[in-house]
C-alpha cells in the first residue's frame, strides 16, 4: 500500500493532498511517526482537511506530545469552527492530562453542536458523578437510556447514581440489569464491587465481603477488590 501511494504521489508531481495522506497513513501503522508528521503537513499545505488535522494530532499524541496535539486540534477549529471530532478530540486530551474541568467544557460545546453525542453526555455525566454531584449525573445518564444505549457499564453507572442521590429502589434494579447485560468476567466483577461498595454504605458487611469475592471470582486480578 505505502509503494502504490509513493508510486502516485510521484505520477502526480508530489501535487495530490490525497495521496500524501495515504502515505502518512502507512507510516503511520508502521509506527513510523515522524515520517508521517511530514506527509500529513506536506497535505496540510496543500488542503486544510479535518481528517488532516485529526490524523496529525494523533500522530503527536503518539510521540507523547499530548500539548502539541491540543494546537493542531486549535489550529483545525479555526478552519472549521464548531467541528465536533476536533472538539472531541481536545477533550480526551485534557482528559488523558486529568485536566477534567476543561475536558467538560470542550464536552459541553460537542453538545451544543450534536446533542445526541453519546461520549460527550457519558463523560459530563461521569463529571458531576465525581464532583459530588449525582442527581445531576443521573439526568445525562437516563438520557443515554432514551436515546437507545443500552449496556452493562451504563446500569452500572445509574445503579451507583442511584445509590449516593438516595433513590434506593432503582439502585437494586440497575446493578441486577447490568450483571445480566456484562459481557465478559471483567465487567461482572467491577458490578459487584460497586455492589460491595453500595453494601459497605448500608452497614452490611457481610454483603460487603460476599460481593467483593464474587468480584474476584470474576476477575482474579482486581486489585480494588483486594482492598
Amino acid at each position: 500500500a505505502l509503494d502504490l501511494a509513493a508510486l502516485s504521489t510521484e505520477h502526480s508531481q508530489y501535487k495530490d493532498w490525497w495521496w500524501k495522506v495515504q502515505i502518512g497513513k502507512c507510516y503511520f501503522r508502521l509506527g513510523m511517526y515522524r515520517e508521517a508528521e511530514k506527509q500529513f503537513k506536506s497535505a496540510l499545505k496543500q488542503q486544510e482537511m479535518v481528517d488532516t488535522f485529526l490524523y496529525l494530532a494523533k500522530v503527536y499524541v503518539s510521540l507523547d506530545q499530548p500539548v502539541t496535539a491540543l494546537n493542531i486540534f486549535k489550529q483545525g477549529l479555526d478552519k472549521f469552527p464548531g467541528e465536533v471530532t476536533l472538539l472531541c478530540g481536545i477533550a480526551r486530551i485534557y482528559e488523558e492530562m486529568n485536566n477534567i474541568s476543561s475536558a467538560a467544557e470542550y464536552y459541553k460545546e460537542v453538545l451544543k453542536q450534536d446533542n445526541t453525542h453519546v461520549e460527550a453526555i457519558a463523560c459530563i455525566g461521569s463529571n458531576h458523578f465525581y464532583s459530588d454531584q449525582p442527581e445531576i449525573a443521573l439526568r445525562f445518564y437516563r438520557r443515554l437510556l432514551q436515546m437507545g444505549v443500552y449496556n452493562c457499564q451504563l446500569f452500572n453507572n445509574l445503579g451507583l447514581c442511584c445509590f449516593y442521590a438516595q433513590q434506593y429502589d432503582m439502585t437494586l434494579t440497575s446493578f441486577e440489569r447490568a450483571l445480566a447485560l456484562a459481557e465478559n468476567e471483567e465487567e461482572a466483577a467491577d458490578v459487584w464491587y460497586n455492589l460491595g461498595h453500595v453494601a459497605v454504605g448500608i452497614g452490611d458487611m457481610n454483603l460487603a465481603h460476599q460481593c467483593f469475592r464474587l468480584a474476584l471470582v470474576n476477575n482474579n486480578n482486581h486489585a480494588e477488590a483486594y482492598n
